[in-house]
C-alpha cells in the first residue's frame, strides 16, 4: 500500500513533464506583440525608408561642405620641335614668318596627358542649402513615424489573433462541457425506455440526439476558428514550425482606461502619429518652399581651380600671348557666383511646393477634426461592452445554475429532457455572447489605445 501511494507524485511529475514537453514554446500576449515586433518584414521595409531619409539629410549636409571635382585623360598628339617661326627657329629679325607644319608628322607623334580640378565652398545660398536640409530632416520624422504606424498596426493584428484564439478554445470548452451533460442525459433516457422507468417517451430521445447534433456542429466550427487563430499567431510571431502553447488559461476582461475621455483626446492630438507626421510634413514643405523661392538668387561660392597638361614629345611654347593646352599650367584661387534661369520653371515649382503644403494644411485641419471623434467612439464603446460584460456574466452565470439544477432533476427523475435542452441553449449563448462580448472589449481596449496615440 505505501509502494502505490508513493509512486503517485512520481506519476504525476512524469504526466507534467511529458505535458510540457509537447509545446515548444509557451507564450503570453505581451511576448506574443514582441516576436511579431522582431519577425515582420513590413517593419524592416519602413525602416530602411528611415534609412534613405537620413542619406538624403547627409546628402544635403555635405552640400555646403566643399566640393571637389577633377577630369584627367591620356590622348596622343602630333610632335613638335623647334621655336614659333618657321623652320623651328626660335627668333629671327627679317623676314619672319610663322611655322605653317601644324598638320605634317615630321616631328612624329607625342603622348598628351591632361588633369583639371576645383576646390569649390559655397558661402552664401540665400537658404537654399538650409531649407533643403530642413526638409531632409523633417522627412526622417515622417518615415520614422510610419515604422510606429507599422509597428502599432502589427500590434492590433497579434491582439485579434490572440484573444480570436482564447474566446475560440472557451467557446470549445463550453460545447464539450454541454455535450457531456447531454450525452450522458440521453444515456439515462435510453435506459428507463428500455426499461420502462421514468417519464421519458422517444421524442425525449430524439430531441437529445437532435440537441448533440446541434452542439456537435458548433463544436466543429468553433475547432476550426481555433485552429485558425492559432496559424495566425504562428504566422504573424514567426513559429510556424513549433508547437505553441498560450499561457492565459481563459478569456479574461482587461482593465479599465485609467484615462478619461477628454485627457485620452488631448494625448491623441498631441502623440497620434498621423498628428506628428503632419506637422513634420508641414515644416518640410515650408521648407521646400523656401529652397524652390531661393532658386532665383545666385550661389555664392570661392575656391581653387587649375589644369595641368604635359606633352612629352612637344618643345614648350611659353609665350604668354599664345596658350598652349599641349604643355600648361594654371592655378588661381576664384570666387564667383551661379544663377540658374528659368523664370517660368521656377515659379511652377514654386506654385507646385505652395499646392502641396496647402493639401496638408487641409489634411491637419481634418486630423485634428477626426482624431477627437475616433477617440471618443472608442472610448464609448470600451464602457458600452464593459458595462455588457457584467450583464451577461451575470446572465450567463444565472443560466449555469439553471442547467445545473435541471440536469439533477432530470437524473433525479423529476424533470423532463426539454427542459435540459432548454437551459442548455440558454446557458450556451449566454456564455457564447459573454465570451465575444469580452473578445470585443480586449480588442477596443487596444484600438482606444491606438487612437489615443499610446504605442507602448
Amino acid at each position: 500500500m505505501k509502494t502505490r501511494i508513493s509512486s503517485i507524485p512520481l506519476l504525476l511529475m512524469l504526466l507534467l513533464l511529458t505535458q510540457a514537453s509537447n509545446a515548444d514554446v509557451r507564450l503570453n500576449l505581451d511576448q506574443a506583440i514582441e516576436m511579431a515586433y522582431g519577425y515582420d518584414a513590413r517593419i524592416d521595409e519602413k525602416e530602411a525608408f528611415v534609412r534613405k531619409a537620413e542619406a538624403v539629410l547627409a546628402e544635403a549636409e555635405g552640400s555646403e561642405g566643399f566640393q571637389y571635382g577633377a577630369t584627367s585623360f591620356l590622348a596622343i598628339t602630333r610632335g613638335l620641335e623647334g621655336g614659333f617661326y618657321e623652320g623651328g627657329a626660335e627668333s629671327c629679325s627679317d623676314n619672319c614668318r610663322p611655322r605653317d607644319d601644324n598638320y605634317n608628322l615630321n616631328n612624329g607623334l607625342s603622348l598628351w596627358a591632361g588633369l583639371t580640378f576645383s576646390i569649390i565652398k559655397p558661402l552664401m545660398t540665400f537658404g537654399r542649402l538650409e531649407n533643403y536640409q530642413e526638409a531632409a530632416l523633417q522627412n526622417i520624422r515622417v518615415k520614422q513615424q510610419e515604422v510606429i504606424l507599422q509597428r502599432d498596426s502589427i500590434r492590433l493584428d497579434v491582439v485579434k489573433a490572440y484573444f480570436g484564439y482564447l474566446t475560440a478554445r472557451d467557446s470549445r470548452y463550453l460545447l464539450e462541457s454541454t455535450l457531456k451533460k447531454l450525452e450522458g442525459a440521453l444515456y439515462l433516457a435510453n435506459q428507463w425506455i428500455e426499461t420502462g422507468e421514468g417519464n421519458v417517451s422517444l421524442s425525449d430521445r430524439y430531441a437529445l440526439e437532435s440537441g448533440i447534433g446541434l452542439v456537435n456542429s458548433f463544436l466543429a466550427d468553433t475547432r476550426g476558428l481555433e485552429a485558425i487563430a492559432m496559424d495566425g499567431i504562428k504566422v504573424l510571431t514567426g513559429l510556424q514550425s513549433e508547437m505553441v502553447e498560450i499561457e492565459d488559461t481563459r478569456l479574461r476582461p482587461l482593465a479599465l482606461p485609467e484615462l478619461g475621455v477628454e485627457e485620452s483626446v488631448e494625448m491623441a492630438l498631441v502623440n497620434r502619429v498621423e498628428v506628428r507626421q503632419v506637422e513634420a510634413g508641414l515644416s518640410a514643405r515650408r521648407a521646400l518652399v523656401e529652397v524652390q523661392r531661393a532658386g532665383k538668387k545666385p550661389v555664392v561660392f570661392a575656391g581653387v581651380a587649375g589644369s595641368l597638361t604635359y606633352s612629352p614629345g612637344r618643345d614648350r611654347l611659353d609665350n604668354p600671348h599664345i596658350y598652349d593646352p599641349f604643355n600648361n599650367v594654371a592655378v588661381s584661387p576664384l570666387v564667383g557666383m551661379r544663377w540658374q534661369f528659368g523664370q517660368e520653371t521656377q515659379s511652377a515649382l514654386v506654385s507646385q511646393a505652395q499646392a502641396e503644403l496647402d493639401a496638408l494644411v487641409h489634411k491637419a485641419t481634418f486630423a485634428r477634426r477626426g482624431i477627437p471623434f475616433q477617440v471618443r467612439e472608442q472610448y464609448h464603446l470600451v464602457k458600452a461592452r464593459h458595462e455588457s460584460i457584467a450583464a451577461m456574466k451575470k446572465s450567463a452565470q444565472s443560466a449555469r445554475r439553471w442547467m445545473i439544477s435541471a440536469y439533477n432533476d432530470f437524473e433525479a427523475g423529476l424533470e423532463e429532457p426539454k427542459k435540459i435542452l432548454e437551459a442548455m441553449n440558454v446557458y450556451v449563448f449566454a456564455y457564447a455572447d459573454y465570451l465575444k462580448i469580452v473578445n470585443e472589449f480586449n480588442n477596443h481596449i487596444f484600438k482606444l489605445k491606438s487612437v489615443s496615440g499610446d504605442y507602448q
